[in-house]
């Protein structure tokens, strides 16, 4: 992007990949074009074909520059939670020109930035996003920006983002084999947590559950933070593909039926609506009730938030005052609220982008990352910069391209000032809740 004024936000989901352009105006994101175009080469939110992915990607970026009338070079890309790993981190760097000290430089933040980056992962594994918790000067701890503060020694405390490498590097080939430059990485709830909760929700704690396509998140979000995250591997397509089984129609029919036929709460259904489908060998179609259709899709959404919801119990999320924020596609389904709340014993609400053109779940991922780069710090933005690898100047409003050898050229220089990490703390365990299921026991036996 040629233009610093412009972010593009990249969401590289399993059944759609989505492209949202904004513009910043005092600080405030304008959106002024998306593109959404069917995904390939992706299994469970997964890149399998780095062909495919690219060519789906261009097709949505070049739809999305058509709508905003803009060139897009580069994206903010979205990493998803997959075997994410969250810990603490800390570097120290020397500032003192000889014995004197001097006043602290955006190069300090990134020097000791690359400190705290020293740090022994195994080869499959790789640094995603890296947060600037607290600054420390001499001792004076609680600092958010120590530029220009006179200082000996500089002290960073953050916490690491480290995923699996494949994942990694597959979609960074996509965007690049798309023709594009990747500005900036982040773990996809982490830039949710900062768009679709409020100040108070990220402070006292809140789960956003994001109901993909391939797979389903349920991220923690506390102390602003994001302390845990997990993922099932069942999502929308796996609810499609149960309409299909049970229907005996095709995945193209199955998925028409869920979008316009659907409900999340088969209590909320009614048996005398009743619409045709094409039964696959049958000439006629079938008479089917919304009701049934419903304890279909049902019976999966209970057995996804019920998995959740043992992991989610382990580290007493569903506790937090903040309760459970639904989005992503399959969130748009009517009765999940109470479906959700019912399952997960805890307060539910569903965020829907308020932005013209981009009123659906399925669009905050794609929102999320362009005010999580719109938003960020200029301390942030020299952190990331430092991750990049490259030195970013105090105006830009993305990084820049990473360079492996350049980052790792300017961490060798502070390696022998960087101070070691500490290990993440446990998290408590809570005995998993017995709770009745409210489907029929033939759906349940069938999905089992």
């Amino acid at each position: 992007m040629d233009n610093p004024e412009i972010f593009v936000g990249l969401d590289i989901g399993t059944t759609t990949i989505k492209v949202v352009v904004a513009e910043s105006n005092h600080g405030e994101m304008n959106v002024i074009g998306a593109g959404t175009q069917p995904a390939r080469g992706l299994s469970r939110g997964v890149i399998v074909d780095i062909d495919q992915a690219a060519g789906a990607i261009k097709a949505a970026v070049q739809q999305a520059e058509q709508k905003a009338n803009v060139q897009i070079d580069s994206v903010l890309l979205g990493i998803p939670a997959n075997q994410l790993k969250i810990e603490p981190t800390s570097g120290m760097v020397a500032v003192a020109d000889g014995n004197q000290a001097r006043e602290i430089t955006d190069r300090d933040v990134q020097n000791v930035t690359n400190a705290a980056l020293l740090q022994s992962l195994p080869p499959e594994r790789e640094i995603i996003a890296i947060a600037a918790d607290e600054f420390v000067v001499d001792g004076f701890d609680e600092i958010k920006d120590p530029r220009g503060m006179m200082g000996v020694r500089l002290e960073m405390h953050g916490t690491l983002y480290t995923g699996p490498k494949t994942i990694i590097h597959n979609a960074k080939k996509a965007v690049e084999q798309a023709g594009l430059h990747v500005a900036d990485v982040t773990v996809t709830p982490l830039a949710l947590g900062q768009t679709i909760l409020n100040d108070g929700e990220q402070d006292f704690g809140t789960v956003i559950i994001d109901l993909g396509g391939g797979q389903t998140t349920a991220a923690v979000i506390h102390d602003h933070q994001l302390k845990y995250a997990t993922v099932d591997q069942e999502g929308g397509d796996f609810i499609t593909k149960d309409i299909s089984v049970v229907l005996n129609t095709s995945l193209d029919n199955a998925e028409q039926l869920k979008r316009d036929y659907g409900f999340a709460n088969a209590d909320l259904a009614s048996d005398d609506n009743r619409f045709p489908v094409q039964v696959v060998g049958q000439p006629d179609p079938v008479q089917v009730s919304e009701h049934y259709l419903a304890e279909i899709i049902e019976a999966r959404l209970q057995q996804i938030f019920e998995t959740l919801r043992a992991s989610l119990d382990e580290v007493s999320a569903l506790e937090l005052p903040g309760g459970v924020v639904l989005t992503g596609g399959v969130a748009a389904l009517p009765g999940i609220v109470e479906l959700a709340a019912d399952v997960l014993g805890a307060n539910v609400r569903i965020y829907v982008p308020e932005q013209m053109g981009l009123r659906h779940p399925q669009n905050a991922t794609a929102l999320a990352l362009i005010n999580h780069s719109g938003q960020q710090s200029e301390t942030q933005r020299l952190v990331n910069g430092a991750l990049m690898g490259e030195f970013v100047p105090q105006a830009a409003p993305v990084s820049t391209e990473p360079q492996q050898s350049q980052r790792q050229r300017v961490a060798n220089e502070a390696a022998n000032q960087a101070a070691g990490s500490t290990a993440p703390k446990a998290r408590p365990a809570k005995p998993k809740k017995d709770r009745q299921g409210s489907i029929s026991d033939f759906f349940r036996n069938f999905f089992d």
